[in-house]
């Protein structure tokens, strides 16, 4: 695409995008509800028909986009990945900020160079560190020099500038630092799961005094071990040459994280009991090199799995005292927070509850989702903030630590009666004050709040909009993100002033961007794409209405050729609450003539997850094949149920302790949307959707048994007490507390109403969803001597498939099953 293209591509749809009246900052804003169509950026050739076997093949012919892009650290290129055409190798990619192509592969010899997206800087920012294959670098930033500190067989992790000049990393958890032009390096810190040494104990009991009071050797065995102990003790003590004594932690124990202070001074340590695994916890493995069956190891499910509480420890590395930080300080920390869900269970046995004070558990927040880490030091070593969790998923916390009086303060409480989102939970300080930036959905959707410690939090932002991947500016001038404020499904690049509160728009592209702001924070590297243009990189100043250039080129020209037809995003008016059900619509080109059409409403993964948006989807299959739908004539509707991403807080929770009724409601609602707006006959509609759309799938067809004629459930989920833990405890609690959640959100409860064909397609090496999901539904329904179904299976596959060869005999067994019977 040439500049002026993707010009005129922005302006189409930031017309089509923009509300008639901009709303102020701060203001509630009403999004923009009327179709949305996503222009054509290429030149197609409109008499190729598109085919399963082209569809479903390697996605190699798509063009490779970029991967794992970062700024050089003078941030004058951008560094990229690219996959190898035939292989799942990948190669890294340089391209200057001027140059007209898509830049050139880096040596192998200079990949030490690169840098990393996670590089680390001291604090004028002279010199930068990142690790390279398990070693330290450092780079001069006035002369570009990399020096390499650090070369042996061990791996060093996790690099940071000491206040004093020095760079610490660690190897295992032991922590160490070195002096930036190299000499020797200082054990600061080791962690060990270990028992302290302790002297010899004194003999008990009446044979052992015995034995050390008539035999010498005895005795004087235990005086030598005694000698040992004590002068070992004082050398340490003694000589600050040594290496200072290492923290015991005990046996059995598990380290969560550590965070060392930018002094030197404190280390702050996140510790559980070690769990042991289930030897239960496998999955056979049929088709193996060795001709062998396999047992392969897996998560545990919800029902068995039993997280443990953490204790936050406080090291002090200078007098060697180790101090337990109490909860007892955070507010809520022992509320009986599930006493209405155990109320409700216990009557449900004949019981009654009495709710009663309780001790809850708590840890780090869980840091999976988000890169940074839940203990975060300001850059003056004062002052350490921790973002905690209560493990019933109901309170998320922020505290600080008095170093004196050695416990938590409390700063920030996000409750939430349903679940706390594990998105949004970004935070950190402010470089140039005590102030804690951090986002919440405490108003109901993900916002900005600043909040110094001895104040309450003000809050940046406002709308019915969702805000993500905030970056502070190093002098605390503004915090860049990106927001849908315009659109659900758009997404672009904003700005707060920390100073003035006013917000600013800084791209207007129209499909959905994400950024990476450079080094010297005067520029943006923008990752956009649209319903039709899969990702590719683009650069902008950081400013408003500044101009974009595109970097990369990517895209095949085989898929620039292809018809394909962008969705209209519509909203779907909702019977059951006032905001619309947003969906992506892919039309026939005549479906307004002749007979009444056929319809599929596709169902997305995840439940969590927002797929009727302006940019690229991950489904790309699944569009391509909505497409070669309408070419034949199909109507294809794919919906943003309750629970998707993007809608904020009160949609996402929607199906706490229901899973599969709201959602299913929203579907009905689908269904007569079709048949009112889009030609479609209400008797030949049908559903399909992996994973969670698999769950949804038999919902459907379970629950609502008119409601479609066929459906194909892939991957799917049939009882979610056999799923994982962090996910599904979240929505339904526990089944040790809340069996009643379970069984009304369990596709196997429902069996009984399956009156149309089903089609179920399960992976056997899935360790997301296990195919026993899939085989004890299937000898439910024989149970029931129920006909209406049929499964296929696939041997080599896990959750997400990877042989084109089983990608296209799936979707050859959904397109029989509607042609079938729509």
């Amino acid at each position: 695409m040439t500049n002026n293209r993707l010009t005129v591509l922005c302006a189409a749809l930031c017309a089509a995008l923009l509300s008639p009246a901009q709303a102020k900052n701060n203001e509630p804003q009403t999004y923009q509800t009327n179709p949305i169509s996503v222009p054509a950026v290429f030149q197609a050739d409109h008499s190729i028909k598109l085919t399963m076997e082209q569809i479903m093949a390697h996605p190699d012919w798509l063009g490779r986009q970029a991967e794992s892009a970062h700024w050089a650290a003078d941030s004058s290129q951008i560094y990229y990945q690219r996959k190898r055409e035939g292989s799942e190798l990948r190669d890294w990619f340089v391209r200057p900020l001027n140059a007209d192509n898509n830049g050139e592969p880096v040596a192998l010899s200079d990949l030490h160079k690169i840098g990393a997206d996670d590089a680390v800087y001291n604090l004028n920012r002279s010199l930068q560190a990142y690790v390279f294959e398990g070693d330290i670098y450092l780079r001069d930033m006035a002369t570009a020099k990399v020096t390499q500190l650090t070369r042996d067989n061990e791996r060093q992790s996790a690099p940071q500038f000491l206040r004093d000049g020095r760079i610490v990393y660690r190897e295992g958890w032991s922590f160490y630092a070195q002096d930036t032009a190299g000499g020797q390096r200082t054990e600061v810190a080791s962690l060990k799961l270990e028992e302290a040494p302790k002297a010899p104990a004194q003999p008990k009991g009446y044979l052992a005094q015995q034995q050390h009071k008539l035999i010498e050797f005895v005795a004087l065995e235990q005086r030598n071990a005694t000698e040992r102990h004590q002068a070992q003790q004082q050398l340490q003590q003694q000589n600050s040459n040594l290496a200072p004594t290492a923290f015991y932690l005990g046996k059995d124990q598990h380290i969560v994280s550590a965070s060392l202070s930018p002094k030197a001074d404190y280390l702050l340590v996140a510790v559980r009991k070690a769990s042991k695994r289930n030897d239960k916890d496998i999955m056979t493995n049929y088709i193996t090199g060795s001709g062998d069956i396999a047992a392969q190891p897996v998560r545990a499910r919800v029902n068995d799995a039993t997280p443990a509480p953490q204790r936050i420890l406080l090291l002090n590395l200078q007098d060697g005292s180790n101090t337990e930080l109490s909860y007892s300080s955070l507010p809520g920390y022992n509320e009986d927070v599930l006493a209405e869900v155990k109320a409700e269970n216990a009557k449900a046995r004949g019981e009654k509850y009495k709710s009663e004070k309780v001790i809850r558990d708590i840890g780090l927040m869980n840091d999976w989702y988000w890169s940074q880490s839940a203990m975060r030091w300001h850059n003056s070593g004062e002052q350490v903030a921790l973002m905690l969790k209560a493990l019933d998923n109901k309170d998320r916390w922020i505290a600080t630590v008095d170093f004196k009086q050695k416990k938590l303060l409390p700063q920030h409480r996000l409750h939430d009666k349903a679940w706390v989102n594990y998105a949004f939970n970004d935070f950190g300080w402010l470089n140039n004050s005590n102030s804690l930036y951090f986002l919440s959905e405490e108003s109901g959707y993900s916002h900005l709040y600043v909040k110094p410690l001895t104040a309450k939090a003000k809050k940046l932002t406002s709308g019915t909009f969702e805000v993500s991947n905030p970056v502070l500016t190093q002098d605390d001038g503004y915090i860049y993100f990106q927001a849908n404020v315009n659109h659900p499904g758009n997404y672009e690049v904003y700005r707060a002033g920390l100073a003035s509160g006013k917000t600013e728009q800084l791209t207007k592209l129209g499909g959905s961007t994400s950024f990476t702001l450079s080094p010297d924070e005067q520029q943006l590297l923008l990752n956009f794409s649209t319903n039709l243009q899969p990702n590719e990189l683009y650069v902008a100043e950081a400013k408003p209405d500044a101009a974009v250039r595109r970097l990369t080129d990517t895209i095949s020209e085989q898929f620039k050729q292809l018809p394909l037809q962008a969705p209209s995003i519509v909203a779907v008016p909702s019977s059951h609450g006032k905001q619309p059900v947003f969906a992506k619509v892919y039309y026939p080109a005549d479906y307004q003539q002749g007979e009444k059409r056929r319809a599929v409403i596709f169902n997305h993964g995840a439940g969590y997850l927002q797929n009727s948006d302006l940019g690229w989807s991950g489904y790309f299959r699944e569009f391509f094949f909505h497409n070669l739908l309408t070419q034949q004539g199909y109507v294809v509707m794919d919906m943003d149920y309750r629970a998707s991403k993007g809608y904020g807080r009160d949609w996402r929770t929607a199906i706490y302790r229901r899973m599969g009724t709201p959602e299913i409601e929203d579907l009905a609602d689908g269904v007569n949307w079709l048949v009112a707006n889009a030609n479609v006959d209400r008797n030949r509609i049908g559903t399909y959707g992996g994973s969670y759309g698999g769950f949804m799938t038999f919902m459907a067809l379970f629950t609502q048994p008119e409601l479609f004629q066929a459906g194909a459930a892939l991957r799917p989920v049939s009882d979610w007490a056999y799923y994982n833990q962090p996910y599904t405890s979240n929505i339904l609690n526990t089944p040790a507390i809340d069996p009643i959640a379970y069984e009304r959100s369990s596709p196997i409860y429902f069996s009984q109403g399956l009156k149309k064909p089903l089609l179920i397609n399960a992976p056997m090496v899935d360790d997301n969803v296990f195919f026993q999901d899939v085989v004890r539904l299937v000898q439910r329904l024989i149970e029931q001597e129920n006909i209406n179904f049929e499964t296929a299976i696939y041997p080599v596959e896990p959750h997400g498939f990877r042989q084109p060869s089983s990608w296209l005999d799936e979707y050859r067994r959904i397109y029989k099953l509607f042609e079938q019977n729509l």
